[in-house]
């Protein structure tokens, strides 16, 4: 039984509309005239064996890899290539398959590392530090401490996230990636590596962002369970091309898919 909530209004409006995208490195197709739209409000997730081009179609929803052909439109302007730090501007944030923490800072202060792109402050401000530069400080420090309350986890929040388990390690990334407060959050294989209760736990964190905050969730997830308890939409890859689009228990049943993916009869 899926754990969303089956009475949130259907979503309907396009926030990002991919289409016909084309991806090669060297000889190698990457994506193969892939079209996919991602609806806000939506848990998105896109699944595939290894080698699909999952992580391909990722990188391009964030900007990092820019197809030779096709075209991505951000709420309805076609998106050109375009600097990381501008795509953060626009409300788009992602966490990583292998974890991109500064290992020597304490979760708090990893956490305030995602508000610099909303800091405003200038060499002036800095000048008046107890004026303007000040309150608006102690503004990104107090949302920073609320996402650790959301997050559950005040107990750690002045530890080095060196020395913190793995799992806790991937609630700092999230926190990270949340205090951006962005429209779009991209998940990179967001339980990989944890056990089942930690599992459980993100599972509970992932709906209540997207529940909560309204943020739309694309997410890329091996965990089948996981993928069919908390997802709205799954699109399925295979080799670079787009197989399947639809609601878990559709996409669940399509012959492409088991035979590409789920390997089951």
């Amino acid at each position: 039984m899926s754990l969303k909530n089956q009475n949130l209004i259907s979503k309907s409006e396009v926030i990002m509309n991919i289409k016909n995208i084309n991806l090669s490195f060297g000889g190698l197709k990457a994506l193969s005239d892939v079209s996919l739209q991602i609806k806000k409000g939506e848990i998105l997730a896109i699944i595939g064996p290894n080698g699909a081009g999952k992580s391909s179609m990722l990188n391009v929803i964030s900007g990092i890899y820019v197809p030779q052909e096709g075209v991505v439109e951000w709420k309805g302007k076609r998106r050109n290539k375009i600097a990381p730090h501008d795509i953060a501007r626009m409300g788009i944030a992602r966490t990583f398959q292998n974890i991109a923490l500064f290992k020597g800072m304490s979760a708090l202060e990893n956490i305030l590392t995602g508000r610099n792109i909303l800091m405003k402050r200038n060499l002036f401000m800095e000048m008046l530090y107890m004026g303007l530069g000040r309150r608006q400080e102690e503004e990104h420090r107090k949302k920073a401490e609320e996402i650790i309350d959301f997050l559950e986890i005040q107990s750690i929040r002045k530890t080095p996230v060196a020395r913190l388990p793995y799992g806790m390690q991937k609630r700092v990334e999230l926190g990270r990636a949340l205090a951006l407060e962005p429209e779009l959050l991209l998940l990179d294989e967001p339980m990989a590596g944890m056990n089942v209760e930690e599992k459980e736990d993100m599972c509970r964190f992932v709906l209540d962002v997207n529940e909560q905050f309204g943020t739309t969730i694309v997410l890329i997830e091996h965990d089948m369970g996981v993928v069919m308890d908390i997802s709205d939409r799954v699109v399925v890859l295979d080799y670079g091309i787009k197989i399947a689009d639809g609601t878990p228990d559709k996409v669940r049943s399509e012959k492409k898919v088991i035979d590409a993916y789920l390997g089951v009869g």
